[in-house]
C-alpha cells in the first residue's frame, strides 16, 4: 500500500510532522542533558557515583508522585495544551542552569532541584504525548508512526549524546544546557504549529467523579489484564536494571576506564545507534514472526551481549562498552516499538491517559530506585561491581516475559472482548482477547 512506503506519513501528513520534529528536537536536548548533567556534577561540582545516581533518580521520582493522577488529569483535559505547557516549564528551568552559573549560584542541590522540576513536567507531557498521538493518525498509521517517532528519536539520541560530549569538552559542561533548553523553544513552536484540535472532554456516566476513584479505574485494569500485568512487571524490572547501569555509566567511563568527557559522549552515542537498527527493524520482524515472539526475542535475546559491558577498558577494549551497549539499546527502542503499538489498539481511548500513566508509574517508579542502587552499589563494591550487577539484570528481567502469555502466542491481542455485564473496560474475569497462535 502507498502509506506504507518509506517516509509517507512524513510526507502526507503535516500535524505529524510537526509533532515529529519537536519530539525529535526535545529527544536531541534531553541526550545532551543525559551527558552534560552528569559532567556537569562530576567535572564542575566533584560529585561522587551517589550524588550523581541521586541526580537521575531526581529526574524520575516524579512518577512515584504525579504519575498516576497525571494520567486523570490528561483524560480530564485536552492533551496538546498540556505538552505546551510542560515543554514551557522545561525550556525555563533548563536555561536557569547557566544562567545561575553566571551568578555563582551553581549547587547539587540546585541541579536537584531542576531535575525534579522537569521530570515532573515530563510526567504531563509524556502520558499526554503518549494519549494525544492516536488522536492525530488513523489506526493503520499509527505503527509506521510509532517506529519513525522512535526511530528518530533514537538518531536524536546519538546526535545528542555525541554533541554532549563534544559541548562539555569545547564550551564546559554547564553550556551544554543551553543546548536543551533551545530544544524545547523548537518544540513548542511545531506544537503550536498543528493544526489539530481535540474535543471538548465531557464526563460519560459510567466515569467515577472523583479523582481517586478515576486512578483505582486505571490501576484495575492493569492489576487484571493478564497482558497489562505482564508489561508492566516487565518494565518495572527492567528500568530499575538498566537504570541502575546508565546512571553510573559515566562516571565509570571516566574513573574506571580513564576516558574523556567527549570521548565518553561519542562512545554513548555510538551503543545508542542500536535504537536506530531496532526501530529500522521491529516492524519488519513483528510481521515476518508474530508481536509477541517479536517481544521476547528484542527484550530477552538482544540484551544479552550487555554482559559485556562492565568488561570495558581503554583502548580497543571500549568496543565491549559498544558492542554490549549497542545490542541493549536496539533491543529496548524495538521492543518500546511493539508494546506502544499493541497498548494504543488494545486500550479504550477514554482510558488511554490513565491506562499510560498507571503503567508508567509502576514501571517508571523503579528508575530512581535503579538509579540510586547503582549509585549505591558503585559507592559501596566499586563502579565496575556495580556495573557487573545491574547489566545482569537486564536479561534477567526478561524471564517475566517468558513464563507470561506472550510465550504460547504468536501475535499481542489488537481488541478487547465486549462486556455487557460491567460498565468497566474488562471482562468480568479480566481475560483479554485471544491471540493469534
Amino acid at each position: 500500500m502507498s502509506r506504507g512506503i518509506r517516509g509517507g506519513l512524513l510526507r502526507r501528513h503535516r500535524d505529524f510532522r510537526l509533532l515529529w520534529c519537536g519530539e525529535t528536537a526535545g529527544k536531541f536536548g534531553a541526550s545532551v542533558t543525559g551527558v552534560a548533567m552528569p559532567l556537569v556534577a562530576v567535572s564542575t561540582l566533584h560529585a561522587g557515583p551517589f550524588e550523581v545516581g541521586l541526580l537521575s533518580a531526581a529526574a524520575w521520582a516524579p512518577w512515584l508522585f504525579i504519575g498516576l493522577p497525571a494520567g486523570v488529569w490528561v483524560d480530564r483535559l485536552r492533551r496538546r495544551p498540556i505538552m505546551l505547557a510542560a515543554a514551557g516549564v522545561s525550556l525555563v528551568l533548563f536555561a536557569g542552569v547557566p544562567a545561575s552559573a553566571w551568578c555563582g549560584w551553581l549547587s547539587i542541590e540546585l541541579l536537584l532541584g531542576v531535575a525534579l522540576l522537569t521530570g515532573t513536567a515530563a510526567v504531563f507531557f509524556q502520558t499526554a504525548y503518549s494519549a494525544y498521538l492516536p488522536g492525530i493518525l488513523e489506526p493503520d498509521d499509527q505503527p509506521e508512526g510509532n517506529a519513525k517517532l522512535h526511530g528518530s528519536a533514537s538518531a536524536a539520541q546519538i546526535a545528542g549524546l555525541g554533541s554532549g560530549g563534544l559541548i562539555a569538552q569545547l564550551a564546559g559542561a554547564v553550556n551544554g544546557m543551553l543546548a536543551n533548553a533551545a530544544t524545547f523553544l523548537v518544540s513548542l513552536l511545531c506544537l503550536a504549529g498543528i493544526r489539530h484540535r481535540e474535543p471538548r472532554v465531557t464526563g460519560t456516566e459510567h466515569r467515577p467523579t472523583s479523582l481517586v476513584g478515576e486512578v483505582r479505574e486505571g490501576l484495575r485494569l492493569v492489576a487484571v489484564d493478564p497482558w497489562f500485568r505482564t508489561f508492566t512487571l516487565f518494565g518495572a524490572a527492567s528500568n530499575l536494571a538498566l537504570m541502575g547501569y546508565q546512571s553510573i555509566q559515566v562516571v565509570f567511563l571516566v574513573r574506571s576506564v580513564g576516558l574523556a568527557p567527549g570521548t565518553v559522549g561519542a562512545l554513548i552515542a555510538v551503543t545508542s545507534a542500536g535504537g536506530v537498527a531496532g526501530a529500522f527493524a521491529a516492524r519488519r520482524v513483528a510481521h515476518r514472526i508474530g508481536t509477541a515472539r517479536a517481544t521476547l526475542l528484542f527484550e530477552l535475546g538482544l540484551p544479552l551481549p550487555g554482559l559485556l559491558i562492565p568488561l570495558t577498558v581503554g583502548g580497543a577494549g571500549i568496543l565491549l562498552f559498544a558492542a554490549g551497549g549497542f545490542s541493549v539499546s536496539a533491543g529496548v527502542v524495538a521492543g518500546n516499538i511493539i508494546k506502544v503499538g499493541f497498548q494504543q489498539r488494545y486500550c479504550p481511548p477514554e482510558l488511554l491517559g490513565r491506562v499510560t500513566a498507571s503503567t508508567a508509574f509502576l514501571s517508571y517508579g523503579t528508575i530512581p530506585v535503579g538509579a540510586l542502587l547503582g549509585g549505591a552499589l558503585g559507592t559501596e563494591l566499586g563502579l565496575r561491581a556495580a556495573m557487573v550487577i545491574t547489566t545482569a539484570g537486564v536479561p534477567l528481567a526478561a524471564l517475566i516475559l517468558l513464563f507470561s502469555p506472550i510465550r504460547r502466542s504468536r501475535d499481542l491481542p489488537t481488541s478487547r472482548r465486549p462486556t455487557s455485564s460491567s460498565p468497566g473496560p474488562l471482562d468480568s474475569d479480566g481475560e483479554a482477547a485471544l491471540p493469534r497462535r
